[in-house]
């Protein structure tokens, strides 16, 4: 087997442990999130960065233009003069928190990404938005370490390679993003 293929079969192994009720649930916090007007924050480390920082994209343009209720979101790794500020000054460790101290509210909700479920930086978010009254949902990687039963829902990459755990996390992302774009609802057909 050429290695293309051999990472393809990883990618195809790591699809297959996605627990897909969960990503229905999470589906449904987006829509309920989006409905009540709330805010939705997002955050990771690195490639989970730019992930976090796509998914927003997708839900701000892809899944908001030209449709009459909108998605209000934040990808907290956008602004690289506030993160270094924070981790300049106080610590890496804070610099989602901080911002969510700033921003968030009861009842928004706050996604943090993790392929190792360890960055603490995502977990203190996590921990934050827990203690405010947010729905909290991760996606993680290997076993979910503290991050993933730290939020109220996880949706677990249960695999041991970082490049299949990202791109997998990548297919949630989209699942979510495309479930808004690809399909119109009753009211919003409605309202069209």
């Amino acid at each position: 087997m050429s290695y293309p293929q051999d990472y393809l079969e990883g990618v195809r192994g790591a699809i297959g442990t996605l627990d897909l009720a969960r990503i229905g649930q999470a589906i449904a916090w987006f829509r309920e999130a989006r409905d009540a007007g709330r805010t939705i924050f997002v955050c990771g480390n690195g490639g989970s960065a730019c992930t976090a920082s796509h998914f927003a994209t997708e839900l701000l343009k892809g899944a908001s233009y030209g449709r009459p209720r909108r998605f209000r979101i934040h990808a907290l790794a956008d602004s690289f003069s506030t993160m270094s500020a924070y981790a300049n000054d106080l610590s890496h460790e804070c610099l989602f928190a901080e911002q969510l101290k700033n921003l968030a509210a009861p009842g928004d909700l706050v996604m943090g990404l993790s392929g190792s479920g360890n960055s603490l930086n995502v977990l203190r978010a996590i921990e934050y938005a827990n203690s405010i009254g947010c729905r909290t949902l991760t996606l993680t990687g290997h076993d979910g370490g503290k991050l993933g039963p730290a939020a109220q829902l996880n949706i677990n990459v249960a695999a041991p390679h970082q490049g299949r755990i990202e791109d997998t996390q990548m297919i949630v992302c989209h699942m979510i993003c495309y479930y808004f774009m690809d399909r119109v609802d009753e009211q919003e057909a409605a309202a069209l």
